[in-house]
């Protein structure tokens, strides 16, 4: 009977997790792609004003449309019927399946298990001596050690802020352009010392 309960508890667990995760992922893809298509309206040819024209009138069109589905919801609001729904059911299958997996995998009975400290360990040992990393560059490495297959940056970064860890915006470090990534000092401490932190080259446990 307790391992039925401790069942379902770790399914709720898993899929409270998918969706948040998922939810969190489709909200930063919206909001990349929305900006990346407003930003696209520029035109380098002109200056001044004349230029951010087609970027003022592509934010109108985004506001606009943002305000006719809200007056719709607001006539009609049998909608969030189905729309909530089908956000779930997307966000769900937005999630990442390995930080799901790596979440639900059980932790001793009476105890919750803990993503977030499992995922710093692996950000400390990543970044070992480094004081900063690119998250291309820190997923590229969680993939070489068999984590995160399929993940793409976004979803490495929607992971992170899922979690509460702070990701620099505009990050600058080894001569390279600025970019998202995560300070070494900026990351929480661990509540056990991590092993592999001095030595990264002969860490296994990525």
């Amino acid at each position: 009977m307790k391992r039925t309960a401790a069942a379902a508890w770790a399914a709720r667990t898993v899929t409270a997790q998918r969706l948040a995760t998922g939810s969190s992922t489709l909200i930063n893809r919206i909001g990349t792609r929305t900006a990346t298509w407003i930003r696209a309206g520029r035109r380098d040819d002109l200056t001044g004003l004349a230029a951010a024209l087609g970027c003022i009138l592509r934010a109108v069109l985004v506001a606009a449309g943002a305000y006719l589905l809200w007056r719709v919801i607001r006539a009609a609001p049998a909608l969030l019927w189905a729309l909530v729904p089908a956000w779930c059911w997307v966000a769900v299958r937005a999630a990442p399946r390995e930080a799901a997996e790596h979440s639900s995998e059980e932790a001793p009975e009476g105890a919750e298990p803990d993503p977030r400290e499992a995922v710093l360990q692996l950000l400390y040992e990543a970044l070992g001596d480094r004081p900063a990393m690119y998250l291309s560059d820190l997923l590229q490495h969680l993939q070489e050690k068999g984590q995160g297959k399929g993940w793409r940056v976004a979803d490495l970064r929607a992971r992170l802020e899922a979690l509460g860890i702070p990701v620099e915006q505009r990050l600058r470090t080894g001569g390279r352009g600025a970019s998202r990534g995560v300070v070494k000092a900026q990351l929480p401490p661990l509540s056990r010392p991590c092993p592999q932190e001095a030595s990264p080259a002969s860490s296994t446990a990525a």
